[in-house]
């Protein structure tokens, strides 16, 4: 005989649905609630969306099991058998304080032949579902789930469809700019706002690009990774100096990589104050550019003089200070340089945007940028052979690339180059 279920719940309406707020613990959900590519359909199709979903949930799991701060949003479910039983119930309340409060309260109950399927969190149900395996504990915690009803019929099957489709349709995941600043996990995005409030250069108003178009009536969207030309500020955004953190993290401890698990306060004061070491004294090896964007007005006229774009620092430009963090980084990486001897070398580069090696990026033709992704590799390319190079055929290739990429000849001869090719000894 099939055993009952009574669950608490809410009764509500949007559209021609009607739907239940319910509270379900981690165990019934995991036990009872399917996936909806089980419910039929192609096999081979059913297989791949499964690997997908198992591919994708590691990280939740793994925040399930290690978080304390832990909490999934709602679950939306359907209930395949069509409407469960639902009894409203009403509160006792003589004196009519309740009144109306208490509307569409009251209990569902199922009588065991109903299933269940998730129409949205897949990947939460099947994180539920694992980390339950490895913690049962976990089974007692609790859930939101909204359930609506499933019919078994070409309109039924029809209906739920349209619902699942309209529900990932019209899902918006968030941007790597709304993660940087919100997420409280994230070590990268914990140090990221820090610097923003407490970096005595990038705190400066308006220093560190946050925006592109401010908040105007719940209107607004964060910046990403270019600055306007005519920028007064800002010397980067809020999506490159994240990047740039992390391209900077090498040699502090491995926790911070653990992007779902936050770090110890120790572990990010230890990181901060290194991380803010190693971008100040970048900053300072490229032209000074802290202190000199500190003494002009307007940044537009250090980004790009009127009249003389050519003569516009490079360091201003996001795409330029991302390949100077990562070419640092391979350099030290590949112990080809220490860290100070690279900015030694960093700091001898002409800092005019229509130089060696940055003309990877910029036309002088038309005072324009070039930030297709084969311009951007071949930046890092001649930086590298600015800074490291570590043969005559690293050079010629270099050379030869930018031939290829830019059609012109490299504005630094090959000799030249060669003659910071490093020795054995370096």
């Amino acid at each position: 005989m099939a055993t009952k279920t009574f669950i608490p719940a809410f009764r509500a309406k949007v559209g021609d649905w009607t739907y239940y707020i319910c509270i379900m613990k981690y165990a019934q959900v995991a036990r009872e609630v399917g996936f909806a590519h089980e419910l039929g359909g192609n096999k081979d199709l059913n297989s791949l969306i499964q690997r997908g979903i198992g591919a994708r949930t590691e990280g939740i799991k793994n925040y399930l099991l290690k978080s304390e701060h832990r909490f999934l949003g709602s679950l939306i479910v359907a209930t395949w058998g069509g409407d469960p039983e639902y009894l409203e119930l009403h509160m006792d309340d003589p004196d009519g304080v309740l009144k109306g409060v208490d509307n569409g309260f009251g209990v569902l109950t199922f009588d065991g032949s109903h299933q269940f399927f998730a129409l949205d969190g897949q990947h939460r149900l099947r994180a539920i579902k694992d980390a339950i395996k490895q913690r049962p504990e976990l089974g007692a915690e609790d859930i939101c789930v909204l359930l609506v009803s499933h019919y078994d019929t070409l309109d039924g099957r029809e209906r739920t469809q349209r619902l699942f489709t309209n529900i990932n349709r019209n899902a918006k995941n968030t941007t790597q700019a709304e993660n940087i600043a919100l997420d409280v996990d994230d070590a990268f995005a914990i140090l990221t706002r820090r610097m923003l409030t407490e970096h005595p250069f990038l705190s400066a108003a308006g220093r560190v690009r946050v925006f592109t178009r401010p908040p105007s009536e719940g209107d607004f969207s964060l910046a990403a990774g270019s600055i306007p030309v005519g920028d007064k500020s800002a010397l980067t955004t809020i999506t490159v100096l994240y990047e740039i953190l992390k391209t900077l993290s090498w040699g502090l401890p491995a926790e911070i990589n653990d992007l779902q698990n936050r770090p110890s306060d120790e572990v990010l004061e230890q990181s901060y104050q290194a991380l803010v070491h190693r971008v100040d004294e970048m900053l300072k090896a490229a032209g000074d550019v802290a202190t000199v964007l500190q003494a002009t007005p307007n940044a537009k006229d250090l980004r790009a003089p009127k009249g003389k774009e050519g003569n516009g620092q490079p360091m201003l430009r996001p795409v330029v200070q991302k390949a100077v963090a990562r070419v640092l980084r391979t350099i030290v990486d590949q112990d080809l340089l220490s860290w100070e001897e690279a900015l030694e070398r960093l700091l001898k580069l002409p800092w005019k945007i229509s130089d060696a090696p940055w003309v990877s990026v910029f036309n002088p033709e038309n005072s324009k940028m070039i930030t297709a992704k084969e311009n951007t590799e071949l930046l890092e390319e001649m930086l590298r052979v600015h800074l490291a190079p570590t043969s005559k055929a690293e050079v010629t290739r270099a050379r030869k690339t930018f031939k290829e990429v830019r059609q012109k000849q490299y504005p630094v001869a090959q000799d030249d180059l060669e003659l910071g090719i490093l020795s054995s000894e370096e």
